[in-house]
């Protein structure tokens, strides 16, 4: 809505339509946080019925749900900036905001994890939002936005606002209550408390390619679908070539994350924080996550692609759907199917290493109906729009790329467990980052090598976004969107 008044030259009114919308929103927060945040005891205790949660347990979890309260609240503000800026063709201030939003958190880890403990990730959800919102705040004023307070729903296009919102409102709490439940079945693993900081640490490595790439691709290209949602042809050509964009970008992260994965997370969190039991789970836990990021991330775009359209009701079906096997999958995995998985895993441990355990199950769970979730988005907006499965537009790129990001994984197998065994003493923490170093570049080449031979159109891309790394004063004085919407 914003977008169409900017296209018709009504920036007074799309400025004011905005002010009411974050006033609204900032209200409704407000409200329904401030309600959570004091009766979150009760709120939980009803969600956990049940689940074996003790006293004090269930106190850390009322803590750590304020805490993370008071992060939303400020990161609500900063999605707000970023969707104004993308309206305004301004995408690489809100891309980097995105990824010091994570950075935030895995600051919060690091650096305070041994003062605060489990609290850590939770206040680096603060750090992080603080972050998300003022890196983006000197350009919000640089495009003229001035706040007004404005609470009336007579404003210019808040009546079309209300009616697109609502649904997206529900498919964020039908998320959100998921996400709660799944983590409520942990109590159910024996230690809990110690198989709840796993999983957390695992999605938050995990989670980071997806909103990098994913995120701000399907961010950047929204605005300009927004546009072309008359126009079919040109609509088909953006999505198409930003879907591309995406899976070209995050599967070999993908591959880096699965094969690395035991190097990663003792990079990332510290051999001295993690015993070497904790470490291996946190890896295999990532390994499964990792398995579903290509589709994580592609349903960011996905479902920008239906809201372009107008379309919030579709989304919202589709995700309530696949929450619901989400949870039906991990809580048979957990309570039901958990001792038969330990015992394969226990009778072929030398012999298979893919089998999940314990919290690792509601990881593949979680990616299982990731993959669903956005085959199904596919589906249906190839219903809506036609033309999406396209042989030269879609699969035979598909295919060159997953076929580049499967040698790739061999290309990381293979020096890792040379270099390892033969030439790196990977207790000390400077071997450590060189073996992984080294293996990602060999790796990351042979992938970018491939792609090129292949005639990949993203590779191309690449490299000449490379090239002009050297323009960077450029790039930061102006802001503009990679998305190429013509062949």
């Amino acid at each position: 809505v914003f977008t169409d008044l900017l296209a018709k030259n009504k920036k007074e009114e799309a400025n004011k339509m905005a002010s009411t919308v974050l006033c609204l929103g900032l209200l409704v927060f407000s409200f329904l946080g401030s309600f959570l945040f004091i009766f979150a005891p009760i709120f939980l205790q009803i969600l956990n019925l049940g689940s074996g949660f003790s006293p004090d347990q269930m106190t850390l979890m009322t803590n750590l749900m304020r805490v993370i309260l008071i992060g939303e609240l400020i990161f609500l503000v900063g999605s707000f900036f970023s969707s104004m800026l993308q309206s305004h063709n301004h995408f690489f201030i809100p891309g980097i905001a995105a990824a010091l939003y994570n950075l935030g958190i895995i600051i919060g880890i690091l650096f305070l994890n041994k003062f605060i403990g489990i609290y850590s990730p939770a206040v680096g959800v603060i750090l992080g939002s603080l972050i998300f919102m003022v890196v983006q705040l000197p350009l919000v004023r640089e495009v003229g936005f001035k706040f007004r307070l404005n609470f009336s729903f007579k404003t210019v296009g808040i009546s079309s606002v209300s009616r697109l919102m609502w649904p997206r409102t529900l498919s964020i709490v039908v998320f959100q209550i998921g996400t709660i439940i799944t983590l409520s079945l942990i109590s159910f693993i024996p230690q809990s408390g110690r198989n709840y900081v796993i999983f957390d640490y695992a999605q938050t490595l995990a989670f980071a390619p997806i909103v990098l790439f994913g995120q701000t691709i399907a961010q950047a290209a929204f605005p300009i679908l927004s546009r072309e949602r008359h126009n079919l042809s040109d609509f088909r050509q953006t999505f198409l070539t930003s879907f591309n964009q995406t899976l070209y970008l995050v599967l070999p992260v993908s591959a880096i994350l699965l094969i690395l994965r035991i190097p990663v997370v003792r990079l990332i969190y510290g051999a001295g924080q993690f015993d070497w039991q904790a470490t291996v789970l946190t890896g295999r836990t990532l390994g499964f996550f990792t398995l579903s990021i290509f589709a994580q991330a592609l349903s960011y775009l996905a479902y920008r692609g239906f809201y372009a359209l107008h379309d919030t009701k579709t989304p919202l079906i589709i995700g309530s759907i696949t929450t619901g096997i989400m949870l039906l999958l991990s809580a048979l995995f957990v309570l039901s199917w958990e001792p038969f998985f330990d015992k394969l895993a226990y009778n072929y441990q030398d012999s298979i290493r893919l089998i999940p355990t314990g919290v690792e199950t509601i990881a593949l769970a979680f990616s299982i109906t990731s993959i669903l979730n956005i085959a199904l988005l596919m589906f249906f907006l190839n219903r809506r729009v036609g033309g999406i499965f396209n042989k030269e537009l879609f699969f035979l790129p598909q295919l060159k790329i997953l076929i580049s990001a499967f040698a790739m994984g061999f290309a990381l197998y293979i020096p890792i467990k040379l270099l390892d065994q033969l030439v790196f003493d990977t207790t000390r923490t400077i071997n450590l980052l060189l073996l992984t170093g080294i293996s990602s570049i060999a790796g990351f080449s042979l992938y970018l090598f491939l792609t090129w031979f292949f005639n990949v159109k993203e590779a191309s891309t690449f490299l000449l976004l490379f090239r002009h790394l050297g323009n960077w004063r450029e790039i930061l004085g102006k802001s503009q969107s990679i998305i190429e919407t013509k062949p």
